[in-house]
């Protein structure tokens, strides 16, 4: 058997199309000619046939046309069939935002599917606040699913400035955008009335449209988001919005909103706000450790930039808690601390809380809900299954040499919007830690304390290593493995199916400890490099914690600072990603999500 050697051309096939090019151009060998807008295009049957599914079957064996010197395209303009030929005889499509229409129709009649993706790529890279409603047409048009989606997407990221500048667009939108965009989660900058009102104005100038229609573009609308004292006048302010359903969803609306405590359980779409759970909250402490701010700062992780809420906390607070249930902020207890008499304006004054308030970022408003049964600061908090717990910690008599340290444990139950008791811890104990793993609750450190203690409160005793853990199905508080360190004031956080233990007050080294629940083992990690304390900590859905602010020691002296820190879990690595706008110690953290 003779040997050989299979050898490609890559200029051969280029070669072809430009022979095939200049044919046409000299018209010469042409057999048909193509007609669209009185313009002829003289062009060679094969060369369609090959690169055209729609011109393979008008030149079959058995069709009219595959004899005929002219065909006729009634359906194309000239501009769209020249540059469709022009990419058939040379693989190059000339395409513009003022040509793409008549384009991606030819391109889609002939079915020229090399240059419908060409076009529908134009179409995704081409995407802004002035060309996303007219996009979005085209691609519904045309059935092209990826550039629909990033049109619509685009629309809801612009929402903001379309309405002001853009709205004839978003009247003219296809009813299948105009729905996926109001069933987007987020849509920056723009409040449901908005949104609203959007949808009764374009039912105006879109109509008449079927009650079926209507009923399904309205209930895409986010009604519980919108204040009691409009819903009411809802209903009368289009016939559309008098239909049984969506009536039925206003009155559902209305509910919500009298359901107070218990909002955040029965939350639904309706009432969600458009907006991604990604804002860390600072809530309480300031540069001044004994005057904590009432401005509550929320961070952005995607720009890494702070803004303040528009409500402050009604409170001056230290030692307090804070934690997220159904969209909602709760903060609970702590120490208010107050201005003095008048007499005494240097003085200031210091009382243990059980107060409890709750911050809705649908209204920007605070509202004061039912009180803990106990003062307590320097306790924990955390949320199982929507329900909030509360565990030891300790309060300051009137006499502030007095300080009543507790065991107790209690939990907010939202249905009925009251505390009730838990099981105790084996004995009273505060500036302890806790974190949520498999639904079982983990207490570790602090101080114990003694029933009406008389010390003083910034007078460090014993610290503890000690674990325990709670299931809140079950009635004991059970003892698992030690950490290798006593803590106090310390923080634990959960992330990847573990534990970690993070550095207190009073440690003389930055170790971090890690617990495995199904080993009850505690592993040290990589030390933090700088040690600090007071500062707020939470972990982000990504499993990395995030560290802001603080205390630390320097030359002998406290200094408070203004880092924020990201402990990535995976790679046991710490780094500063950016900074505080000013220096901030006692501040505590959670994720909520916010309007922009």
């Amino acid at each position: 058997m003779d040997n050989y050697s299979l050898l490609y051309s890559s200029s051969h096939r280029t070669g072809l199309l430009s022979g095939f090019q200049r044919l046409r151009s000299q018209r010469r060998m042409c057999d048909v000619v193509l007609e669209a807008g009185g313009v002829s295009f003289p062009c060679h049957r094969a060369l369609l046939a090959s690169s055209s599914d729609y011109f393979w079957a008008l030149f079959g064996e058995t069709t009219a046309e595959r004899l005929a010197d002219s065909i006729s395209l009634p359906a194309l303009t000239p501009e769209g069939l020249d540059a469709i030929l022009d990419f058939l005889y040379s693989g190059w499509l000339s395409i513009s935002p003022c040509t793409l229409p008549v384009v991606l129709a030819a391109a889609r009649y002939l079915q020229v599917e090399p240059a419908v993706s060409i076009c529908e790529r134009f179409i995704i890279d081409g995407l802004n606040a002035e060309s996303c409603c007219c996009y979005a047409n085209l691609a519904e048009q045309h059935a092209l699913v990826d550039a629909l989606e990033a049109a619509n997407q685009t629309i809801a990221t612009e929402m903001e400035t379309l309405l002001k500048d853009g709205r004839d667009d978003l009247l003219g939108l296809n009813i299948q955008s105009l729905m996926a965009v109001l069933d987007a989660d987020e849509i920056p900058a723009v409040k449901e009335a908005e949104l609203i009102k959007l949808a009764l104005d374009w039912l105006d100038e879109n109509g008449p449209i079927s009650l079926l229609k209507s009923n399904l573009l309205l209930s895409h609308l986010r009604f519980g988001l919108v204040a009691p004292s409009d819903l009411s006048d809802l209903s009368h302010a289009h016939k559309a919005m008098a239909t049984p359903l969506i009536r039925s969803q206003l009155t559902r609306a209305l509910e919500y909103h009298r359901m107070g405590a218990a909002q955040p359980i029965t939350q639904t779409r309706q009432s969600t706000l458009r907006a991604l759970p990604n804002y860390v909250l600072l809530v309480g402490g300031g540069s001044n450790p004994d005057w904590p701010e009432q401005q509550v700062l929320a961070f952005d992780p995607r720009s890494r930039k702070f803004s303040s809420l528009n409500s402050s906390l009604p409170l001056r607070l230290r030692n307090h808690c804070v934690c997220s249930v159904g969209g909602f902020l709760f903060v609970i207890g702590g120490e208010e601390v107050k201005e003095g008499d008048k007499d005494e304006k240097s003085s200031v004054n210091v009382a243990t809380s059980n107060q409890v308030w709750r911050y809705d970022p649908r209204f920007d408003s605070w509202e004061k809900m039912e009180s803990m049964l106990e003062r307590r600061a320097q306790f924990t908090c955390c949320v199982v299954e929507g329900i909030i717990y509360a565990v030891g910690g300790q309060h300051t008599q009137h006499d502030a040499n007095r300080h009543t340290s507790v065991a107790s444990a209690e939990f907010y139950d939202m249905a009925t919007g009251s505390w009730r008791r838990g099981p105790a811890l084996p004995r009273p104990l505060y500036g302890h830690a806790s974190a949520v793993l498999d639904n079982n609750i983990y207490v570790s450190g602090g101080v114990p304390g003694n029933q009406d203690s008389s010390i003083n409160q910034d007078d460090h005793r014993e610290s503890s290593k000690e674990v325990h853990i709670w299931d809140p199905k079950g009635r004991v508080w059970e003892k698992r493995a030690p950490m290798s360190i006593a803590r106090f004031r310390h923080r634990l956080a959960t992330a990847h199916g573990y534990i970690y233990a993070l550095l207190g007050m009073y440690e003389p080294f930055c170790d971090i400890e890690q617990y495995n629940a199904a080993m009850d083992h505690w592993t040290r990690l990589r030390p933090l490099l700088i040690g600090s304390f007071n500062y707020g900590m939470v972990a982000m859905p990504s499993g990395n914690l995030l560290v802001f602010g603080g205390r630390k020691w320097s030359d002998g002296q406290e200094v408070i600072v203004k880092s924020v820190l990201e402990y990535d879990m995976k790679r046991d690595r710490w780094r500063e990603i950016c900074q505080l706008p000013r220096p901030l110690t006692g501040t505590e953290c959670t994720l909520l999500p916010l309007p922009d």
